[in-house]
């Protein structure tokens, strides 16, 4: 494997998209690029406002699957960890150092639960993972054993996205106990990740939907105390949501991972003043780089930036800064760019922000970090395809 700090032995072109001290017009396309300024702007607008409400931050590594990323947003925003959603991710950052880990989901199968064990003592620090079927805790238990390490316990609660968590507050209280009883795992909290509402655009929906979660979490968490078990962490929130969850009195820990790139589908929904994300909070910093390889046809240009170097599943990429073109269609690798006006030339480069940040980044190699029209960093998609 070749030395990933060492650009020397990369051929840019054919093995990376741009080196470090190249012009940011000869970027190779189409790649991923990141306005430096704007993320760290993001980053440490975040850090300010969790420091500000007393919350913890934990990132989500899935949306950049980037270790140089996480990095940022710990030493810049002052984020505690990552949550990943597969132990493979999670391996990824512990081999890197990272020492507060959650796997936010369900780990059932035996192979993994053993490598999931082991992830202890490679970080040097805690492993959380979430549970909702309390014959899992027998399995994490066995396997923490043998290792001889120690395991976190997140009860997962469903309180709104339908995918994985128990509905009830009996089904926690005998998950957490049957937590506290086993040996080499400890009770850490409750995952309450309301995932259903992140991207609703209106500002009195979410709210709704996060005061339901918000009431039958405090259930669990009263009904455990009325059995001893204290709930040190109740962790959730995005970048949909996060002002609902620090000022609830409830959760302690935010999830949110979007708010540092900002894609198409975040930037759409309203504040509680009714504006955009994407022009009050949060800026772009995530972007597709294309070319124009065609202009054949007088109204429409074509880009090499198709399927293949981006998710549509939240909707077609947005073409930044401009009103006079618009991304309309796709196949594997051309994009389709109406243009009425015949304003685009073949060559030009053009930024795209993705409809969905965390697929996009899967799908690609590299990180350009850009600033002052100057390549400043290339940075590894460290934990791409890690999805096991």
């Amino acid at each position: 494997m070749k030395d990933l700090t060492n650009f020397d032995l990369y051929e840019v072109g054919y093995d990376i998209p741009a080196k470090p001290g190249m012009d940011a017009a000869d970027i190779q396309t189409p790649a991923l690029v990141l306005d430096l300024d704007a993320l760290e702007r993001n980053v440490r607008k975040m850090g300010d406002y969790a420091k500000a409400h007393g919350m913890r931050h934990r990132a989500h590594g899935k949306m950049h699957k980037s270790v140089d990323v996480l990095k940022l947003q710990m030493d810049l925003g002052g984020a505690i960890g990552v949550c990943c959603q597969k132990v493979s991710e999670a391996e990824v950052f512990a081999r890197a150092g990272i020492k507060e880990i959650l796997v936010s989901n369900q780990v059932r199968d035996p192979a993994k639960i053993a490598r999931l064990a082991q992830l202890p003592k490679i970080s040097g620090g805690e492993v959380i993972v979430c549970v909702d079927d309390v014959a899992n805790i027998a399995d994490l238990s066995a396997a923490a054993v043998t290792a001889g390490t120690t395991l976190g316990v997140f009860v997962e609660i469903d309180c709104g996205a339908g995918r994985c968590g128990v509905t009830t507050t009996p089904a926690v209280v005998e998950i957490a106990k049957a937590a506290v009883a086993a040996g080499n795992l400890i009770y850490r909290g409750i995952q309450a990740y309301q995932g259903a509402m992140q991207h609703m655009d209106d500002f009195g929906a979410r709210k709704a939907r996060i005061d339901a979660a918000i009431a039958q979490v405090q259930d669990a968490v009263d009904a455990l105390k009325a059995e001893g078990i204290d709930t040190d962490l109740v962790s959730g929130g995005g970048t949909g949501s996060y002002c609902f969850e620090s000022t609830s009195g409830l959760y302690n820990e935010l999830q949110c991972g979007s708010y540092a790139f900002m894609d198409a589908d975040y930037g759409r929904i309203l504040d509680k003043d009714g504006q955009r994300i994407d022009a009050g909070e949060w800026e772009n910093a995530f972007f597709i780089l294309t070319s124009v390889m065609s202009h054949a046809k007088p109204d429409k240009a074509i880009c090499d930036a198709g399927l293949k170097a981006q998710s549509v599943d939240s909707g077609l990429p947005v073409i930044y800064g401009r009103d006079d073109v618009e991304y309309v269609k796709c196949s594997d690798e051309h994009g389709v760019i109406a243009d009425p006006n015949a304003v685009l030339k073949v060559g030009e480069k053009l930024r795209l922000v993705p409809g969905h940040c965390d697929p996009t980044a899967n799908v690609h190699d590299w990180y350009v970090g850009v600033r002052n029209g100057k390549v400043e960093c290339v940075w590894p998609v460290s934990a791409r395809g890690k999805a096991y």
